[in-house]
């Protein structure tokens, strides 16, 4: 189908909140990118399975429940994870393990991604274009 004809087409689901979950949140991402020909699987698995594991290790959601949401749209892939709020500390980059919001700034560029909310409850998102 080209991407002109694409109409925007959404993925959501909730996940408990357990480091098993992440897994199986990427496997049903990655299933429903793939029905749709979205051509960035890879990168867009990789994006969710950090934003995931900081819910599930770093939030309020640990033990509880993170939800996953995508959109697909004509030109870009938008990605949100969003937790139960919490304490949240971003430790700072290290240079020899890229891993975290390093990997996703790798792959979304600097402007896109980001963190929304607070300590009431946080979205973390990512937009991935076609052409990258």
């Amino acid at each position: 189908m080209p991407r002109a004809a694409v109409q925007t087409v959404r993925f959501t689901r909730v996940f408990h909140g357990r480091a098993d979950q992440v897994s199986q949140a990427r496997r049903e991402m990655a299933r429903h990118l793939s029905a749709c020909g979205f051509p960035r699987i890879d990168d867009a698995v990789l994006v969710l399975s950090e934003l995931a594991s900081n819910a599930v290790l770093y939030s309020a959601s640990a033990g509880q429940f993170f939800t996953v949401r995508t959109e697909l749209h004509a030109a870009y892939l938008w990605i949100e994870c969003e937790d139960l709020g919490g304490q949240w500390e971003l430790k700072p980059p290290d240079p020899d393990r890229p891993h975290g919001f390093d990997v996703v700034n790798a792959l979304a560029g600097a402007d896109g991604w980001g963190v929304d909310g607070d300590e009431g409850g946080r979205v973390a998102w990512a937009r991935l274009e076609y052409g990258q």
